[in-house]
């Protein structure tokens, strides 16, 4: 038994010997020829982005596009940044910048699977067909424009089409007392919902007589007669109660790709910067006309992710 045992074992070694010694070499997954430094001197050359301007770039991942990986660049200079999306080939000879959508789904449905609105300032009907999500800096000069635009057309030509939800999204470096604003105006929020609006129309209006070391007596002067405890007022605002609502804000943009005031989504769509009433008229009357087909946007869309309206108001 024991010399079948040893015969058996030395024929096993004679046939893995004559594999090793074949001249063949075991098969080796190709190489893929995706090299960050090569593909960002590219994107420099393409771009012409100087040397100061720091290039992030992430690993390649999974994409819904056969035969391409999906590569995040984030490009950033002092305050000023951009988040690019590139679809690189397994090969990483090809690479597509854009976005690859879906004919069966909603051209919008990245950006809507990530508004989530619950607890946000709104107005506007529930359920409405058409959601529009505003992020907003209370500094911005812009952002005074296009507020006052929204306010004094959108219900008005929209009574019940259109529900409207604010984001603040402060851009600090710009705009030394903007986050301290957004954090006040959280504060009125959790006290008072309906005087949310009262404080936006307000602090707009007197933008331009605002400073940092005045604002927190103009909040409270703004606030007698609105139904807002003072000392609470002044107890959230010193004590920044509401930042972290307003850091979650700005999370929500920065996952967006947000990086300017204001940026409005209509039922997904990205609109940067001043939009006049009649452009913004247009598009989200083509959204009206679109979902009464479609019907995969707004908040009685009943698709997968909703945009809830806020318990709150």
């Amino acid at each position: 038994m024991s010399r079948l045992l040893f015969c058996i074992a030395l024929f096993a070694s004679v046939l893995l010997y004559a594999a090793d010694t074949s001249g063949k070499t075991p098969a080796k997954a190709p190489k893929s020829a995706f090299d960050k430094p090569t593909f960002e001197a590219y994107l420099r050359h393409l771009k012409v982005w100087k040397p100061e301007i720091k290039v992030e770039i992430s690993d390649p991942k999974p994409s819904d596009m056969p035969g391409f990986q999906e590569v995040d660049v984030h490009a950033s200079y002092e305050d000023a940044s951009a988040d690019l999306l590139f679809y690189v080939s397994k090969d990483g000879k090809k690479f597509v910048e854009g976005t690859v959508y879906d004919i069966n789904e909603n051209p919008f449905k990245p950006e809507l699977d990530k508004l989530k609105t619950d607890l946000q300032p709104s107005f506007g009907t529930p359920g409405a067909t058409v959601v529009m999500v505003e992020f907003s800096d209370f500094e911005c000069p812009v952002c005074k424009e296009e507020a006052k635009t929204i306010r004094d057309n959108l219900l008005k030509d929209y009574p019940k089409e259109v529900r409207f939800y604010f984001e603040t999204f402060p851009l600090e470096q710009l705009h030394p007392w903007s986050k301290a604003a957004a954090i006040a105006g959280r504060c009125v929020f959790r006290q008072n919902a309906s005087a949310f609006w009262d404080y936006h129309d307000w602090i707009f209006a007197n933008q331009e007589e605002i400073k940092p070391d005045n604002l927190k007596d103009k909040v409270l002067e703004f606030a007698k007669g609105k139904g807002i405890d003072a000392l609470q007022l002044s107890r959230c605002m010193d004590n920044k109660e509401t930042e972290d609502e307003v850091n979650k804000s700005q999370a929500l943009g920065r996952s967006l790709n947000v990086s300017a005031t204001p940026t409005l989504f209509v039922n997904g769509r990205r609109l940067v910067g001043r939009v006049d009433w009649a452009t913004l008229r247009a598009v989200i009357d083509e959204e009206l006309g679109y979902q009464k087909i479609h019907h995969n946007a707004g908040e009685d869309c009943g698709c997968e992710v909703k945009l809830p309206a806020p318990k709150l108001n």
